[in-house]
């Protein structure tokens, strides 16, 4: 996972470690070598590297239940002992290379045929006896193994690229490990991406040509060239074998290519066509959705290479100014429930006094922190008021407290003097911008904020906020009424001036 990549991404809600446990323990590959290790013992022979001998895999296959007439349930069996031996539910004894013969002797070759042994690992009780981090922890360990064979071509292309030696001609296959690790790293980068994202792709899968052309098309190409479009055709094709063998670990939900897509395609596959098409013609392209598991597993990666991805919850025992920082710049809805589970374990009165203590400041984070305080305190109820009213007098707060009483009602709250008006208005375009840069509901806001201050922009930009020429600016660009927008323009320049 490369961290430059998203160096910072959207908060992501995670299933509990017990629910992502349980779902680990049902995914088909780990379930199958789960099986595999409690099957191995003293009859259990194995090759160079702790492979199963050849002779071996029809067994494993009926251990597994998989049909023996199915070329490739030995397959199945195969990868699933891997994963049994590169996780630890299976300790293996590789077999003694003689120094000049090789590894083994066969039959009738002068020689008795040697094989290493295998046996039950001790990582095997953690299936049924560990906590569900342990399951967890196994769970990865089978992921990087199976993400370790995606990255590796089809046996063919090995096979074709064998030189007399029998080493692999890796020019031949056009092949660089380190370069196909990265590739599959950046697709899953921006799967997870995708499905975090505000109004992403969390509750339905996204099309393989959205993916594979995420990696392939330049930012801010217009219209992609054939030559592109071949280019994205081609990783969508590897993304198909990719994703078929990411599914069976529980990572994806994937829907692979129509096979008849591909007999009917006259040449590359052409996925432009998908972004016009109705649902059910996007689905033969392919679709692929991380499950919950898969995100758990996507982060964990992200988080040993160094990105930050944080996720909902885990600001539950920080302090309010660390909430009020880390989610000034989430989306809204995460924001909110990060904000709700910070609250949960906390004494009201005392919770809401600390988030307004933390949103003071006139540093540039000020005012989206006064935003998420503000978010912060809409659900809370009457005993939250002795905590508001304490800061009706507060130059940067009190604003946001009289909103905060009118809005319930309450009696016997002072009207504002015109400097905290002004200085809250300042303050709450600002946040707007920094939320949500120039939205389209930002110059309705901006009208409603206004209508009502006969002389505002002649007022305004004496105001002792940081933010004062900012928000002229802006809204000298962005006022829909051309009068105010000019008098906005002509007060950004005085504030301006005024400013050392």
């Amino acid at each position: 996972m490369s961290a430059e990549s998203h160096p910072t991404l959207p908060p992501v809600r995670l299933h509990s470690d017990a629910e992502l446990a349980r779902d680990a323990l049902v995914a088909p590959l780990f379930a199958r070598a789960v099986r595999l290790a409690r099957w191995a013992g003293p009859g259990t022979r194995v090759d160079v590297g702790g492979e199963l001998v050849a002779e071996q895999l029809p067994e494993a296959v009926a251990v597994l239940g998989l049909d023996a007439a199915d070329e490739d349930s030995t397959g199945y069996a195969g990868q699933a002992w891997r994963v049994a031996v590169d996780t630890g539910l299976v300790d293996v004894t590789e077999p003694e290379e003689d120094a000049g013969q090789g590894i083994r002797e066969e039959p009738g070759q002068g020689g008795e045929e040697r094989f290493g042994t295998a046996a039950p690992g001790e990582d095997l009780a953690l299936v049924t006896s560990g906590a569900p981090g342990d399951v967890l922890d196994l769970w990865l360990a089978a992921l990087d193994t199976v993400l370790a064979d995606a990255a590796v071509p089809d046996l063919d292309g090995l096979v074709d690229a064998l030189d007399a030696g029998g080493e692999i001609d890796f020019d031949q296959l056009d092949w660089n490990p380190g370069r196909e690790a990265d590739f599959l790293d950046g697709v899953l980068a921006n799967l997870y991406l995708l499905t975090v994202t505000e109004g992403g792709a969390a509750d339905r899968p996204v099309p393989l040509p959205v993916l594979a052309a995420s990696m392939v098309v330049p930012d801010g190409m217009g219209e992609p060239t054939d030559a592109v479009l071949e280019q994205v055709s081609d990783a969508m094709m590897r993304l198909d074998g990719q994703f078929r063998q990411l599914a069976p670990i529980g990572l994806v939900e994937f829907r692979p290519v129509d096979e008849e897509l591909m007999t009917e395609a006259d040449g590359p596959l052409e996925p432009e066509t998908a972004s016009t098409a109705d649902d059910e013609d996007v689905s033969r392209y392919g679709l692929v959705r991380l499950t919950p598991l898969g995100l758990y597993g996507i982060r964990a990666r992200m988080l040993e290479a160094g990105v930050e991805a944080p996720a909902v919850g885990e600001l539950a025992d920080k302090g309010a100014d660390a909430l009020l920082d880390a989610v000034a710049f989430y989306p809204e809805n995460a924001a909110q429930a990060e904000i709700e589970q910070w609250l949960a374990g906390r004494e009201l009165p005392a919770a809401v006094a600390e988030l307004l203590a933390a949103a003071r400041g006139d540093d540039e984070g000020g005012p989206l922190r006064r935003l998420r305080c503000q978010q912060a305190l809409a659900p809370a109820g009457p005993e939250a008021e002795p905590a508001v009213r304490a800061v009706l007098d507060d130059a940067e707060l009190g604003g946001l407290a009289r909103v905060w009483l009118a809005e319930r009602g309450v009696a016997d709250v002072p009207a504002p003097d015109p400097e905290m008006v002004f200085w809250l208005t300042v303050d709450t375009i600002a946040a707007q911008l920094a939320a949500d840069g120039e939205t389209e509901e930002l110059p309705l806001l901006m009208e409603t904020l206004t209508a009502h201050h006969a002389g505002f922009f002649e007022q305004v930009w004496r105001v002792e906020h940081p933010a004062t020429a900012y928000v002229l600016e802006a809204m000298g660009r962005l006022h829909p009424d051309k009068k105010a927008a000019k008098e906005a323009r002509k007060a950004a320049f005085k504030a301006r001036s005024r400013r050392p």
